[in-house]
């Protein structure tokens, strides 16, 4: 099963995991586990990442009695674990307490095992065997998943921390710079050179404008959401990028559809300039990039495919990740700044490589304001 459809089928999305969202899957597991007669007591063991340590959640059958202390104490110490079996693997472990009592291990992280543990007032069947085991596959998948998240997590703070002590200490610099332009310009009014100190001048408040995009552009309670054409913020995009189309003599195509979505226009914009630009770089002489969107009732499919080399599996694996880059003369940030951009505003962006060829970079972005 995949780990998009684990998700699908709690109605959750990569960037909606949290703490509380881990802990409520493993409730909603030892729910069902207790409703298997005749489980009586399930317990899942499992490794918070934000909390730095393993947490449990443990659920009783109804009408059963609360374990004892000293049961409890007996089943948390994991005196009991005499080896480390196989993740999905059920085996029987001797206790005290009356009935039969079981392990599932779901994995082993931070030299420590998380696993599920039943307690049943019978044997348990092969029926029941298999959906213990199912569920101990589900969330190990699951834990996997929230693990990614929360490294990626922390490589994005990481990543803002940077940005914002290096921006603003370039801001600095440019404020100094572009003082020294204004008074150019104001000098050089009548001169031939008035004209290239101009330049200067409005070049160096781009940069600073866009200084400002990229300190801000992981805080999302900065979003300034407006209603935009999806159609016009492409095709405004693709004519930042008309040089390098036309050293490239590549081209883009895109539908002749539109819809109106909520987002901060500038940060939106910087995505689609990071991942076309990409997608142009990548591409071979004359080569046409590909720009799609399915339109739902609540969210949009955006597709941007190129006719490159596609990913590697490094790639797949590294592609978000900061200072990542095969670009030469790249900073490995552009894709990295993209992906927090559609997280802050509630969608998601994943890559992948197409069978033709090429790779693929896949938006989905709400419809509604969720922000």
């Amino acid at each position: 099963m995949s780990r998009e459809h684990i998700l699908q089928q709690k109605g959750m999305r990569i960037h909606d995991l949290n703490p509380s969202n881990i802990q409520t899957y493993c409730q909603l597991q030892s729910e069902q586990l207790t409703n298997q007669c005749p489980i009586l007591f399930a317990r899942i063991v499992y490794y918070d990442c934000f909390a730095k340590k393993h947490q449990e959640v443990i659920k009783y059958a109804a009408n059963q009695a609360p374990l004892s202390r000293h049961t409890l104490s007996y089943l948390r110490s994991e005196s009991w674990l005499v080896d480390f079996p196989p993740v999905g693997e059920i085996y029987e472990f001797p206790m005290q307490y009356p009935g039969f009592a079981y392990i599932c291990p779901t994995g082993y992280r931070q030299q420590k095992p998380e696993y599920i543990q039943i307690i049943a007032d019978q044997p348990i069947s092969q029926n029941v065997r298999e959906y213990v085991q199912k569920s101990a596959i589900l969330l190990s998948n699951y834990a996997d998943i929230y693990l990614n998240y929360g490294r990626q997590k922390s490589e994005i703070q990481l990543l803002e921390q940077v940005l914002h002590r290096v921006g603003h200490q370039l801001r600095s610099y440019l404020a100094l710079v572009g003082l020294y332009a204004h008074n150019l310009c104001f000098s050089l009014k009548q001169s031939p050179e008035y004209e290239q100190a101009t330049i200067i001048r409005d070049s160096i408040e781009d940069i600073d404008n866009n200084l400002t995009q990229l300190i801000n552009c992981g805080q999302g309670e900065k979003l300034k959401v407006t209603p935009q054409d999806l159609r016009n913020l492409v095709v405004e995009t693709i004519n930042t990028l008309q040089p390098l189309l036309n050293e490239k003599q590549a081209k883009i195509s895109i539908p002749e559809t539109s819809t109106t979505l909520l987002i901060d226009y500038l940060q939106l914009k910087q995505v689609f300039n990071n991942i076309l630009s990409n997608a142009v770089y990548f591409s071979p002489q004359s080569g046409t990039i590909t720009c799609s969107w399915q339109i739902f009732q609540t969210e949009v499919l955006i597709k941007i495919s190129d006719q490159g080399q596609g990913l590697s599996p490094e790639d797949m694996q590294k592609i978000f990740t900061p200072f990542y880059t095969r670009r030469p003369g790249g900073t490995g940030l552009g894709l990295t700044i993209a992906k927090k951009i559609i997280l802050d505003h509630h969608g998601n962006l994943w890559a992948q490589s197409v069978a033709e060829g090429g790779a693929q970079f896949c938006i989905i972005l709400p419809r509604t304001p969720n922000i």
